[in-house]
């Protein structure tokens, strides 16, 4: 078959990586926000992470059961129009002020985001020549990047207004009957953004109507099977990458969704020159990280390069959390460089040597991320106890030991588990 048969399909699927990463990395900017236009506390507001996460846990297995039975158009189709749903949502929640609105939303969203990974990775394969299907993939994953790039860009400059009022103000606009249309005018500001969401992914959707796409064998994707066993676990360093997997995400979820509000703490940081902060230096560190990282395993050991990134980590949050000032914030922004590797090397080793139970050890990892549900919560409840969002960045740091443990120790496979299979 000729490239060109594969080149149209191969860019729309590569705008899938693109939509569920932007999904992500939207997440730091509506914390701060809808917790300005909705009058959320910090574990209130981390309720957004948490619909997103949960959305993933709870629609992982039926989106698969989805696949199975109606095929991977029909889920990409059926995928792409929940996304645009729950991106409508906004527009009733924005004009009522409904936090459980937004939180529907989001978590519809996800739902679709969800059927768009499922997916992804097998279409890639397919799309080309069997041995070159590792540079495919590598490259459609780049498109992740580049969503954790363009997300909190169009938020900071299209949803954050850049108005922030003390207390003190807030209370003085209450007498004077004022804050509601300020509160009102706040929530209004996601209204286009997630209109012209809808309206771009309701476009893709019928690219890909359209579109003739190749037919996916089981044998050439590497789908999971509806089989869902723990006894998987029985091999060490599954149940480590699982365990190291969660943490991963937890931290790496929290690590960003509250920086425009530890920024804001630390040195009353604007939100829009926080939120430009994330965008042009984290996450391009982010992006870069992954490139740089890749190429570094050439020389050291993956569990080793994963072991020194951890130890990093923890010594940069060490320093947000123990010192004031720029330098704090610059530490928090140094952090997603050296998670960049994480997600996918912990993955590589937690299913290795595994053979026939690749794909069912594949489908705990993924389920693993509801880790990113856990540790906001967690964080925004510590920083509403003590009125500190420094000291809430102590969970991310114990996280990040977790996945050192792994790195040291925990991806070592033990020959006995296998002797027990």
């Amino acid at each position: 078959m000729s490239k060109n048969k594969y080149l149209f399909p191969f860019i729309l699927i590569c705008s899938l990586f693109f939509l569920w990463a932007f999904l992500h990395n939207l997440n730091p900017i509506l914390i701060p926000h809808l917790k300005k236009a909705c009058g959320l506390n910090d574990f209130q507001s981390s309720l957004i992470d948490f619909s997103v996460y949960f959305g993933y846990f709870v629609i992982a297995i039926p989106a698969g059961l989805f696949m199975h039975r109606f095929g991977y158009k029909k889920g990409i189709l059926f995928g792409l129009s929940l996304y645009a749903i729950g991106a409508l949502l906004f527009i009733p929640a924005a004009s009522d002020r409904s936090y459980l609105l937004f939180l529907t939303g989001l978590f519809v969203i996800a739902s679709g985001a969800t059927f768009l990974e499922t997916v992804a990775n097998p279409y890639v394969s397919i799309l080309g020549p069997r041995e070159t299907s590792e540079q495919r993939l590598n490259f459609a994953q780049s498109f992740n990047g580049l969503g954790a790039v363009v997300a909190p860009l169009i938020g900071t400059n299209f949803i954050l207004s850049g108005i922030e009022h003390s207390k003190e103000e807030l209370a003085n606009m209450k007498l004077n009957g004022q804050l509601d249309a300020y509160l009102q005018s706040e929530a209004n500001t996601v209204r286009i953004p997630y209109l012209i969401i809808a309206i771009i992914v309701a476009f893709v959707g019928v690219l890909f109507l359209v579109t003739k796409l190749p037919e996916v064998q089981e044998s050439d994707a590497n789908t999971h099977g509806t089989g869902f066993s723990v006894k998987i676990l029985r091999y060490s360093h599954v149940k480590w990458s699982v365990i190291a997997q969660f943490f991963y995400v937890g931290a790496q979820v929290g690590v960003g969704s509250f920086f425009i509000r530890f920024s804001k703490y630390v040195i009353d940081m604007p939100e829009k020159e926080a939120g430009r902060l994330w965008a042009y230096f984290a996450m391009v560190g982010f992006m870069l990280g992954r490139f740089i990282g890749t190429a570094l395993m050439r020389v050291i050991k993956p569990a080793r390069l994963l072991s020194l990134y951890a130890v990093i980590n923890i010594v940069l949050l060490a320093v947000a959390l123990f010192t004031k000032g720029y330098i704090a914030v610059y530490a928090v922004i140094a952090v997603p460089f050296f998670m960049s590797i994480m997600f996918p090397t912990i993955f590589a080793l937690g299913i290795k040597d595994l053979g026939e139970e690749t794909k069912l050890a594949s489908s705990f990892l993924v389920m693993s991320i509801i880790g990113g549900a856990f540790a906001p919560l967690l964080m925004g409840l510590i920083s509403d106890k003590t009125g500190s969002m420094q000291t809430a960045y102590i969970v991310p740091l114990l996280c990040f030991i977790v996945v050192l443990f792994f790195g040291i120790k925990g991806h070592k496979i033990i020959q006995s588990d296998f002797d027990k299979a």
